[in-house]
């Protein structure tokens, strides 16, 4: 045996070591997130971060890995959702052997199913024409949902029960917890499978489709064929998303296949970012926070939801994994360098950003609303209808936005010249 071959396996053993650290250190991460929140609200958002990841994750496979914009994601994950439900209803009540954590599958293959239907022809075409048609595809499926209520049970849905036949193991899946690890299983599934996927053969032909799409067919490959199993992929995922979804909430209407539950995946996989496998994931974590959690501190979340957006899109096109990167780094020289007081500037100065645009936006919120009540943040109580409370929200707003560029650039000037000069020590 070679040297060069000695080399090559000695360096696959240690990439295949800590591959599987990274998958128990996620199952550990998995296992041990109910008992470090454990109250029961922190365990429905937990829910629902499992199955937002399970769904972005099903996005990214279009639109991160193959370059397809698509505006109907949740024709996949919502009927998905309403078969799991009928699957559930016909397992409780004609004694269907169906346990509950084999329903996902019904899912997955409803939203393969739809995909192989429709996808053959609307995968002929790419770019902002694939995007319109499934624009409409969405918005019919969406109608289809009042106009056939037989099946999607009209405005008011279909409902189940998810404790149904004998306990598996003492578990009924009623109390949220085991719910949790049954979301958790799945969700363990669903990013090991779309992992691997980016590593096969497929999933660099799919990279292929969406960095240069003309030069496929010169290696022999259909570049329509590979869309086409994209999608195929994409909605199975998404079926499982939407059926963990039903499970969760034992309910499906036609919010599941709205345009805003499509537009919601969309804003989470972007804002995580759709150049890293890992982006969704983030994505879908902070969308959860910022769509569930931080409505019940304010009243003007959607305001908060659409900045950040406009933030990521502005000045981080590739989603906010692609900041990790350079800031740690930049961490990482500001101590090795010790220019601490540039550094607490900085972060003084995005700090002063962040507070003056809150404020203005609480006491623009309040204001608009028309209450006389005060804004209370951080045990400040603020007056809206006052000069004083606008008059500071203004100055801090403004001190952060005029000192933060200055600031960065000064940090990072000064950081690239001591690291050129240890360099050149060395």
């Amino acid at each position: 045996m070679t040297t060069h071959s000695l080399m090559a396996s000695k360096a696959e053993r240690l990439t295949t070591n800590r591959m599987l650290l990274m998958w128990l250190g996620f199952a550990a991460l998995l296992m041990l997130a109910p008992h470090v929140f454990t109250s029961s609200l922190a365990h429905s958002h937990l829910i629902q971060m499992g199955t937002g990841i399970v769904l972005a994750l099903s996005y990214n496979i279009l639109l991160g890995q193959s370059g397809m914009l698509s505006f109907g994601h949740a024709a996949f994950s919502g009927l998905g959702a309403f078969m799991s439900v009928h699957a559930m209803n016909l397992a409780g009540g004609s004694g269907l052997w169906l346990p509950l954590p084999l329903i996902p599958i019904v899912g997955a293959l409803t939203g393969l199913a739809f995909a192989a239907l429709i996808g053959y022809v609307i995968t002929r075409i790419s770019g902002v024409a694939f995007a319109m048609i499934t624009l409409g595809i969405g918005q019919m499926a969406y109608a289809s949902s009042l106009m056939f209520p037989g099946f999607f049970g009209g405005e008011g849905g279909v409902s189940t029960n998810r404790v149904y036949g004998e306990p598996i193991f003492g578990w009924s899946f009623g109390p949220q917890i085991q719910v949790y690890y049954l979301v958790a299983f799945w969700l363990l599934i669903c990013v090991a499978a779309t992992f691997y996927l980016t590593r096969t053969p497929l999933g660099r032909l799919l990279n292929g489709v969406r960095d240069n799409e003309e030069r496929i067919p010169f290696i022999g490959f259909n570049p329509h064929m590979l869309r086409y199993m994209a999608l195929m992929t994409s909605g199975l995922f998404a079926g499982i998303g939407g059926s963990l979804m039903a499970i969760n909430f034992e309910i499906a209407t036609d919010e599941v296949l709205s345009l805003h539950e499509s537009g919601a995946v969309l804003l989470f996989t972007f804002i995580g970012g759709t150049t890293s496998f890992f982006g969704p994931i983030l994505g879908a974590i902070i969308g959860v926070l910022l769509t569930k959690l931080l409505p019940d501190y304010t009243a003007g979340w959607q305001m908060y939801l659409g900045i950040v957006f406009i933030l990521v899109v502005v000045y981080a096109p590739g989603g906010i994994i692609s900041l990790l990167r350079p800031g740690a780094d930049m961490v990482r020289k500001t101590i090795v360098h010790k220019r601490y007081a540039l550094f607490c500037r900085l972060l003084l100065s995005i700090t002063s950003l962040a507070v003056g645009a809150v404020v203005l936006i609480e006491l623009l919120y309040h204001r608009a609303t028309g209450t006389s009540d005060p804004v209370t943040l951080w045990g400040f109580s603020l007056d809206h209808q006052g000069f004083i409370a606008w008059a500071i929200a203004i100055v801090i707003l403004f001190a952060g936005l005029l000192s933060i560029k200055p600031l960065g650039r000064a940090l990072f000037r000064q950081l690239e010249q001591d690291t050129a000069l240890l360099e050149g020590e060395a």
